[in-house]
């Protein structure tokens, strides 16, 4: 297939943007500062950086396989044209693992906030169920109606978290800590690397973006460098401030809410000056966690759609609609801690093999065996030592999350109970 120059609106262009950023951007974000706070913020910075450049590569790698195919082909199609039944199979389990996972992750960070927002606002308090319930409906209905009415619904909801995001930065910067930001424990910084591909992980709707920017390969190029690029200047200043207001250890600390396994945003308002500031907070959460939901929901939408050959139309759109929303509630609402437990795991093994390892095999067998593209067609820079590169970066993901599902290394969550067991020990808290 050749690159397609057809025109496209700059709307749509910064729509997409504002798309794969939304996407991104969501209930990772709020676990982002968890994750990483035992390691400090320059070590955070740095991972950050690393795995940002993977998502990006590997992102440009599944465009240039999804140009190839007929526009509306998902991951399914893809992979079964390139890898065979083999891939098709695996891209089916994957694929819906991390697209559950995330969801069910936000429909339980969701849910906690419609409890805060009831409780706040309505002096009205209900239950993890019912705000589980409330959220997964409402927002689960917006993306059944369709991807045209998501990506207003989603612009909109972006310009409020930016908004949001710059209100709350510009207020909660002043009040930062320096030797906060100062500490530092190199050794475990590589063990957020799994939640930190949460965190950049859109790729799972990058195949219905190609219909919204008219396979126009420069505008998909530009929507995802620009998306991803946005999100770590998001990312930088929200670590900045959150690793410089919110105290490592102590009562109401980053270890705290890496124990309980909540959003960060409960934990930041116990130590700000200003009663604004986590309003702020809340505001700016709710409209992080809707925007990444509604993206995972639509490429999960458009996948199932695709692999089950159901229309998108009439009683296909309802039972689609359902699909999504029955097995999420069902895991938001009745597992505990599974904010920051599906958020972890759906990075290091969802995000490993599906968003990096299957788009560098599915490139490689497409250009060197299968010969898919031609000389006009759109190319990813840097040939097989990009691709080996790219891959041996997932494989080691993998073989992390692996190590530490099997107990060979410590997770996230040992190191904290040894690091408050520490502290104990020493006084420190």
């Amino acid at each position: 297939m050749q690159e397609q120059t057809e025109p496209f609106s700059k709307r749509r262009l910064i729509s997409a943007i504002f798309l794969v950023a939304g996407t991104c951007i969501g209930g990772g974000m709020l676990a982002l500062p968890v994750a990483t706070g035992i390691s400090g913020f320059f070590p955070s910075i740095i991972m950050m950086a690393l795995v940002w450049l993977g998502m990006t590569t590997s992102a440009l790698l599944l465009l240039e396989v999804n140009l190839w195919m007929k526009e509306g082909a998902h991951v399914i199609t893809m992979s079964s044209t390139i890898l065979g039944p083999l891939g098709k199979v695996v891209s089916w389990i994957v694929y819906l693992f991390i697209a559950y996972a995330s969801l069910v992750a936000y429909t339980a960070a969701g849910g906690v906030l419609v409890i805060d927002g009831m409780s706040s606002l309505l002096n009205f308090t209900v239950t993890k169920e019912l705000g589980c319930l409330f959220f997964i409906l409402f927002f689960g209905s917006v993306v059944t109606i369709g991807s045209y009415f998501v990506g207003r619904v989603n612009s909109i909801l972006f310009v409020g978290m930016i908004g949001a995001y710059f209100l709350l930065i510009t207020t909660g910067l002043s009040e930062t800590r320096f030797d906060l930001l100062l500490h530092s424990n190199w050794s475990t910084s590589f063990l957020a690397i799994p939640l930190l591909l949460t965190t950049f992980s859109f790729q799972t709707m990058l195949p219905s973006l190609t219909p919204y920017l008219k396979s126009n390969a420069r505008a998909l190029r530009l929507a995802v460098i620009g998306g991803t690029s946005l999100t770590f200047i998001v990312y930088f200043l929200w670590q900045w401030m959150v690793l410089g207001i919110v105290p490592v250890s102590g009562p109401n600390s980053l270890l705290k809410a890496l124990e309980v396994g909540e959003p960060i945003t409960r934990f930041l308002r116990e130590h700000v000056k200003t009663d604004y500031v986590s309003s702020i907070a809340e505001y700016f959460a709710f409209f992080a966690l809707v925007t990444s939901f509604l993206g995972i929901a639509l490429g999960l939408k458009d996948f199932l759609a695709d692999g089950l050959n159901i229309s998108k139309k009439g009683w296909g759109q309802i039972c689609l609609g359902l699909l999504l929303v029955i097995p999420t509630y069902i895991f938001a609402a009745y597992f505990d801690r599974i904010f920051l437990i599906a958020l972890d795991s759906s990075g290091g093994f969802g995000d490993s093999i599906l968003n990096g390892i299957m788009p560098v095999l599915m490139v490689w067998v497409g250009r060197y065996y299968l010969f898919f593209p031609n000389e006009n067609s759109y190319r990813v820079w840097g040939g097989k030592p990009l691709l080996i590169a790219t891959f041996a970066f997932f494989i080691c993901s993998l073989i992390l999350e692996s190590l530490v599902h099997m107990g060979y290394v410590c997770s996230i969550f040992d190191v904290c109970q040894a690091f408050i067991q520490e502290q104990y020990q020493g006084g420190g808290i």
